[in-house]
């Protein structure tokens, strides 16, 4: 049993090692006093965190990836919780299993394609190069994460609980309020902590639908590689890393918080 105890935590480590190791790589360039991403570092410095929030073009594109992940994580998280309510109980259904398979494709579907399609239509309706117009591109690839996560959190709820509340005199709207959403919460924060982290790293979407005002950090960092490979990058990087670290152990201690309540 100690062995096998053992295997795991070996096995476990290199998974994380494997996984983590580009990470580690890259993000101590951040803090290099060198123009160069390269080892060893010559000294540190903060300069590049200091042009992130200094040059124009890296603060405007924190200003706008700040407010489409919002833009996306709110428009995300009601269609999406919707939609998993909608969806609810409906399993044994062809209909609804191709309605539920819809909503996650998506996740599979090529970015180049969905980006295409996109700039094709939101052209016709006046969306392109538009903030939202961005918002509702990222909206779609955001939905599969909510739905994924809300669903299993629906799955996981004890109808008697609804059933008693309904027998008490709960109309399905008061049911619904005090009730499913409540204990289905731990599932949407967390599809709406993956809907703002796919926002914030998507790029292939934002090229094709997003025009000069609308470029976000990732498009940034897209472009600064293309043009000039400057620690600048893995600066925003470490941002990014570290913000979505905060908002997913935020995300976290309100699941306990409320687990515990």
């Amino acid at each position: 049993m100690r062995t096998l105890s053992l295997s795991k935590a070996i096995f476990g480590s290199a998974v994380v090692i494997f996984l983590m190791a580009p990470l580690f790589a890259i993000l101590p360039l951040a803090f290099t006093d060198s123009v160069f991403l390269n080892y060893p570092i010559p000294d540190f410095s903060l300069r590049w965190f200091d042009e992130l929030f200094t040059a124009d073009a890296w603060r405007r594109s924190i200003i706008n990836s700040l407010i489409i992940g919002a833009g996306t994580t709110v428009l995300a998280t009601v269609l999406g919780t919707v939609a998993s309510l909608g969806l609810r109980g409906k399993s044994v259904s062809l209909l609804f299993g191709f309605f539920r398979t819809v909503f996650l494709l998506p996740m599979v579907v090529p970015a180049v394609v969905l980006g295409v399609g996109m700039q094709l239509m939101f052209a016709q309706y006046g969306l392109a190069n538009t903030y939202l117009g961005v918002i509702v591109a990222h909206t779609v690839i955001a939905i599969p994460f909510v739905v994924v996560n809300v669903t299993a959190a629906l799955q996981g709820i004890d109808r008697r609980l609804e059933n008693a509340a309904a027998s008490l005199g709960a109309s399905p709207a008061v049911v619904l309020k005090t009730v499913t959403l409540p204990l289905a919460m731990p599932g949407i924060i967390s599809g709406a902590v993956f809907a703002f982290a796919t926002s914030l790293d998507e790029v292939v979407l934002t090229l094709f639908v997003a025009g000069p005002n609308q470029r976000t950090v990732a498009r940034q960092m897209f472009s600064t590689i293309r043009e000039n490979i400057s620690p600048a990058i893995a600066a925003a990087a470490f941002l990014f890393i570290v913000g979505t670290v905060l908002i997913a152990a935020l995300a976290y201690l309100v699941r306990r918080k409320r687990q515990v309540a």
